[in-house]
């Protein structure tokens, strides 16, 4: 019996066909009856490109993403970190700071530099002694100048001031403020004492400098020869005063300087320093141990002897310097030995010194303030 046969021999059912096993397919990449993927169910799939237009995936680049396992690499242990290079206009500073010394030291190891008949060695004074004294005068001291336009610019001239402060720093001082705020930048030939050059290393120093004996014949051919000279009349009686006595002008002896400018007939400059008497204050003066040691004084000071090696840094007093007008003496020439004339002459120009203490003194009410 066929199966069409049997099926109508089976009362009350109907035609139906039984189920044959259907080997199971993909449909469009999937299994049917499992649920169809987003992007199925989205919208069909974007077409594959083809031709000139068809690009290859490519992967995504190793140093976007780290791996997951990949450590940091950290400098070598003795690795030097670098630094900043310098400027470029720092360096070349430097560079010709360097070089500047270098042929310095040529020049000085080969003896081609010049020194005057007095000893004066201008290119030492410039590169090595008035560069460490500046260091006071600008920074320590705090030096103000006034009236430097009444110091002539190119012809000789007396420099008379008022001396004080235990150490002859007062003289420094000056001979910086003229090279310093002069605009010819003008030397100072300071006149010193004997005993400066009988010290051995101090004589050679102080000739370097341009310094020379205080005598009427080197000061006056120094003024023929249109220098500077600097003279402190009151001597060691005034640097060795005492504080209770300061800012008072001593006895300016016998005026051998006046006589010295009246023969070249060159101008008295008058110039008043203001803060030199506190940077030691004298507080007692030792006379036998100064005669001991062939000294004009020894000083007692606050911090000297009693701080040792410390207590010969000056304490930092406000420093202030005035050139006064110059006293003219070439109507004056014929008169250079009479005595009259020389004396009203030195006490004209003590007056004028003291007169301008007081009056630098009130512009200074503190001694130590900026």
């Amino acid at each position: 019996m066929t199966q069409d046969e049997f099926h109508a021999a089976l009362p009350g059912h109907t035609d139906f066909e039984l189920p044959v096993a259907v080997p199971a397919k993909r449909l469009n990449g999937r299994r049917p009856g499992r649920r169809p993927a987003r992007a199925a169910v989205e919208g069909p799939p974007a077409p594959e490109l083809t031709g000139p237009d068809a690009t290859e995936p490519t992967e995504p680049d190793a140093t976007e993403l780290p791996a997951a396992d990949a450590t940091p690499e950290l400098p070598a242990a003795d690795a030097t970190p670098e630094l900043p290079a310098a400027p470029a206009g720092v360096v070349d500073v430097w560079d010709q700071r360097v070089a500047s010394g270098l042929a310095f030291l040529r020049r000085r190891l080969a003896g081609a530099y010049d020194i005057d008949d007095f000893g004066f060695d201008p290119e030492l004074t410039d590169a090595v002694f008035h560069p460490m004294l500046k260091v006071l005068y600008r920074d320590w001291f705090r030096t103000e100048v006034f009236g430097i336009e009444n110091v002539p610019d190119l012809d000789g001239g007396l420099v008379v001031g008022n001396h004080s402060g235990t150490v002859a720093l007062d003289a420094l001082m000056l001979t910086v403020a003229l090279r310093d705020q002069h605009p010819r930048d003008r030397h100072l030939r300071l006149l010193g004492a004997d005993l400066v050059f009988r010290m051995p290393v101090l004589s050679e120093l102080a000739r370097k400098a341009g310094a020379t004996v205080a005598c009427n014949p080197d000061a006056e051919r120094l003024m023929r020869e249109g220098e500077l000279v600097g003279v402190f009349p009151e001597g060691f009686k005034g640097i060795g005063k005492r504080y209770s006595e300061r800012y008072k002008l001593q006895r300016f002896g016998r005026g051998g300087f006046v006589s010295a400018a009246l023969r070249t007939g060159t101008p008295i400059i008058p110039v008043a320093i203001v803060g030199a008497e506190e940077i030691y204050p004298i507080i007692a003066d030792l006379k036998p141990l100064a005669r001991l040691l062939g000294m004009p004084y020894f000083p007692v000071t606050p911090t000297f002897p009693w701080l040792g090696p410390l207590g010969l840094v000056p304490l930092p007093s406000k420093w202030l310097i005035e050139f006064c007008p110059p006293i003219p003496t070439a109507h004056l020439t014929e008169h250079a030995d009479d005595p009259m004339v020389v004396y009203n002459l030195a006490d004209e120009v003590r007056e004028t010194i003291q007169a301008t203490i007081h009056s630098l003194l009130e512009k200074r009410p503190d001694p130590f303030g900026r």
